[in-house]
């Protein structure tokens, strides 16, 4: 290959001259080629998604607690109080690897799940079309592009049928593109090289054959994702963890700044006040809660992924949980997606023998955008290749002419059109919505106008077909389509999915509504949700909503379950409207004109089989194409939720508690109430107990409904449960101090062992709402941690490691206390659960907006969208 060619250059170049320059041909590469240009590009992707263990350890010491306490450690080394300083380093380096662990872990599950969203490209080489995945081609490799898909690469186009390209995710320009083989003078601009397409953007209309001229960050989108870096919107899951993180700075700095002030009026030594305040910040901060949310995330995918449902982002499982609205398309979701060919009819409703020369199932295959290959459809509209698959000998009757012109079908006409020269002449047939057909046909009888009511509110999928001469016609526009002589119509069956009722009847148990979004008849869909059970008594036609303007149509949604005969701009004005109403919305969609709705909705969610510009524009890939699936995937979403916020309520407000007795303590006793090693080491020994949390049961209630962040339900948590924590740390001071007359290293060891163990085991009484083991019972992983901890807390002080950890050995009458008042607090703890409970409703968020949610979503999936196969 020559020296690598622009695309402007490319533009202005012909056919052959590009596939010269590029070192290819017609036929495409051999694969010794491609594997050296492999090698060279690398893969045909702007980012991957590989996990990388240096950048992961790297966020381990964003905390700039953590920072700064590797700094006094360091002083501490230097001034002489060597012993210290390694405690500390050593129990901050443990800190740091169990982070490290459990996120590395998250970011392969990542990984993992990436690698099945694989995107398949059609490419030839060596003179035979074949199938590879989009991120091995390479520059000179020739591909073919069609109605639907995503132009894999930046690519000069060699041969064009009315093809047009939607560049707006690069240029910002709605309209789509007419793409030519032509030559251009040389360009400046993207507008200008209308003989080139470019990666990431989509095929509106047409197909063509192009030649690539770069891939991955060297296209255009990959320049443009580049510079943007890795910019992701926040979901709803990552804002709450953003505010909570917030509150405990809050409190943190006070504790600390009132803590430092204390001990420096006290006259103790500016390293140890400096210390002890620092261990005081990190004690107070769950240090191990990005670590437990990865688990829990990185747990909740593999459960996903075994019911066939793949996550592109982890947090997106939270907010799948969040959903209370769910859009969805009627075709292989309600029904079995098995659709036939079940007769074909004339203009007065008579079954037509499919044999018949020039019969409506003829005139159909002729009006057809399906890719066929040896008399059989490989691709293309479902209905366009059930009619291939199912015409039989009509077939055979489609040799008797040629296609001259087509007008591809679109949303807006709801129509297909050929010109084509047959035995009789030269003829128009257009095929498509019965209602679009009619309308531009000369005398429809009123028979023929009932038999296709009669079809549609059966449940049959109905598609009109008409025809007159048109001699001396060329091309085919719009305009053209009229004048029409009803030929008659093509009846299809899907029948509704077997599954589907239960399915729905789940999600409803889940508090979540579905409703029904299609391009189809409304006839049809209020027909297969009167089958399934779904209540549906009238459906809102895309005529209707045009009619309403937003605030009309945020009224009406609420009491609409199907919305029928939509564009994709209506599609998105419809999950705008229940937004609009404080809802979240999930969308399920697998059609180009599903992508615009994807964008909008809070979690899109499209399935593996969909086109290439529905999965990319979607969060969550099903593999399957089933409602059930869905549950699935919204209670494992509210699983992750419930225990990640069990860690949170526990971890505040037990943390609160010993921080705010440890600030007390410091300010009337004479010596420091717990070294700054301790502190660290006693958090390290509660956190590591927490890390079996994503492994915990979830109560039943728990799933039932969404739950979301409430940072006023969290802070009202912490003050109430928080005391509680703190009147048994004094009880502990006490005993201490007037039973064992205790000095610093017994006094630091008694409550060493007792905070340990009542902010570890209160736990069970936390995570549920219940009675604890008798109405919930907790994970065998989170009993064993937990009371492994509690235990390990208290051989601590009676191992080889006191003396230089700073302990004494209490006496073993001290065990019996603690048993006491272990046992005392938890349920003290649980009386107080149950007052608190009774007048709060648990933690839900107030609504973001989302006018911000949807700046933030389309900025984000713009520097995302050229992540093709990666």
């Amino acid at each position: 290959m020559d020296a690598p060619l622009s695309l402007s250059e490319a533009a202005a170049l012909d056919a052959e001259a590009v596939l010269a320059r590029l070192g290819s041909s017609g036929d495409g590469l051999s694969p010794e080629a491609v594997a050296t240009r492999r090698q060279a590009t690398g893969p045909n992707a702007v980012r991957t998604h590989h996990a990388q263990p240096l950048a992961v350890l790297g966020r381990q010491f964003r905390s700039p607690l953590l920072l700064l306490l590797l700094a006094t450690a360091t002083v501490s080394f230097f001034v002489g109080e060597r012993s210290d300083a390694l405690i500390i380093g050593t129990i901050v380096g443990l800190s740091v690897g169990l982070g490290f662990l459990n996120e590395l872990q998250a970011e392969r599950a990542v990984e993992a799940l990436h690698a099945q969203l694989r995107h398949r490209a059609t490419v030839r080489r060596r003179g035979a079309w074949q199938s590879c995945d989009v991120t091995d081609l390479v520059p000179g490799d020739v591909i073919r592009v069609e109605t639907g898909g995503i132009v894999p690469a930046d690519i000069r186009i060699l041969s064009a049928s009315a093809l047009e390209c939607d560049e707006s995710v690069l240029t910002g320009e709605s309209l789509p593109v007419d793409k030519g083989a032509a030559p251009v003078a040389p360009a400046t601009g993207l507008a200008e090289l209308a003989s080139c397409a470019f990666m990431g953007t989509l095929v509106r209309a047409g197909d063509g054959e192009g030649v690539v001229v770069a891939t991955g960050a060297a296209t255009e989108f990959g320049r443009i994702a580049m510079s943007l870096g890795e910019r992701q919107e926040e979901t709803e899951f990552q804002v709450g963890l953003r505010r909570f993180s917030v509150l405990l700075a809050a409190v943190a700095g006070v504790l600390t700044t009132a803590i430092f002030v204390i001990n420096l009026v006290l006259a103790r030594p500016l390293i140890d006040a400096l210390l002890f305040s620092l261990a005081i910040a990190v004690g107070i901060t769950p240090q191990l809660l990005p670590a437990v949310v990865a688990t829990s995330l990185a747990t909740g995918a593999r459960r996903l992924a075994h019911r066939k449902v793949l996550v592109k982002r982890l947090v997106c499982i939270e907010d799948l949980g969040d959903t209370e609205i769910l859009l969805t398309d009627k075709t292989g979701t309600l029904t079995e997606g098995a659709i036939n060919l079940e007769r074909a009819c004339d203009a007065t409703g008579a079954t037509q023998g499919a044999e018949v020369g020039g019969g409506v199932v003829v005139l159909g295959l002729l009006c057809n955008e399906a890719s066929v290959e040896g008399g059989a459809a490989v691709s293309g509209n479902a209905l366009d290749v059930a009619l291939w698959n199912d015409a039989g000998a009509a077939a055979k009757e489609t040799a008797r002419y040629q296609r001259v012109a087509l007008a591809p079908f679109d949303h807006e006409r709801r129509l297909t059109s050929v010109v084509v020269d047959g035995p009789d002449g030269r003829s128009l047939i257009t095929k498509g919505a019965p209602e679009a057909v009619l309308d531009r046909c000369e005398a429809v009888t009123a028979a023929a106008r009932r038999a296709i009511d009669a079809e549609l509110a059966a449940g049959g999928r109905v598609i009109a077909v008409a025809t007159r001469p048109a001699p001396g016609l060329a091309e085919v526009t719009p305009s053209d389509e009229k004048d029409l002589t009803l030929a008659g119509y093509l009846v299809f069956r899907d029948p509704p999915k077997a599954s589907a009722g239960a399915a729905l009847e789940r999600l409803r148990s889940l508090g979540i509504t579905a409703k029904v979004v299609t391009g189809d008849h409304p006839a049809v869909a209020l027909k297969v949700c009167r089958d399934l059970g779904l209540q549906a008594p009238v459906a809102l036609t895309g005529a209707d909503i045009d009619a309403l303007d937003d605030a009309a149509l945020a009224a009406r949604v609420s009491d609409v379950v199907v919305f029928a005969r939509v564009s994709p701009e209506q599609k998105s004005r419809i999950i705008r409207a229940h937004q609009t109403l404080g809802r979240d919305v999930a969308y399920l969609g697998d059609g180009v004109n599903d992508a615009v709705a994807l964008h909008r909705a809070d979690i899109g969610i499209s399935v593996d089989a969909a086109t290439d510009v529905a999965k990319d524009a979607a969060d969550i890939v099903l593999l399957e194409k089933d409602l059930g699936v869905l549950a699935d995937g919204v209670v494992e979403g509210r699983r992750v939720f419930a225990n990640t916020i069990k860690y949170v309520l526990m971890g505040t407000s037990s943390n609160f508690g010993n921080m705010f007795s440890a600030a007390a303590a410091s300010a009337f006793l004479k010596f420091l109430p717990m070294l700054p090693s301790q502190i660290l080491l006693n958090n390290l020994l509660y956190d590591t107990s927490q890390l079996t949390i994503p492994s915990d049961h979830v109560d039943e209630e728990q799933l039932a409904r969404p739950s979301h962040w409430d940072i006023s339900f969290i802070r009202r948590f912490m003050t109430f449960f928080g005391p509680i924590s703190s009147l048994f740390d004094f009880l502990t001071f006490a005993v201490m101090l007037h039973v064992f007359h205790a000095g610093p290293r017994l006094f630091r060891s008694g409550w060493f062992v007792e905070s340990l163990a009542t902010q570890t085991l209160v736990i069970f009484v936390i995570r549920t709402r219940r009675v604890p083991f008798f109405r919930s019972t907790p994970s065998g992983a989170l009993t064993i941690a937990s009371v492994g901890v509690a235990v390990a807390g208290a051989l601590v002080p009676l191992s080889p490691l006191a003396h230089g950890l700073g302990f004494a050995h209490p006496p073993f009458a001290y065990f019996g206390a603690l048993l006491a008042m272990v046992v005392a607090y938890l349920g003290l703890a649980e009386v107080a659960k149950r007052e608190f409970y009774r007048y709060q409703h648990g933690p839900v968020r107030p609504k973001r907006s989302h006018t911000d949610r949807r700046i933030e979503r389309r900025a984000a999936r713009f520097s995302h969208a050229g992540d093709i196969g990666a």
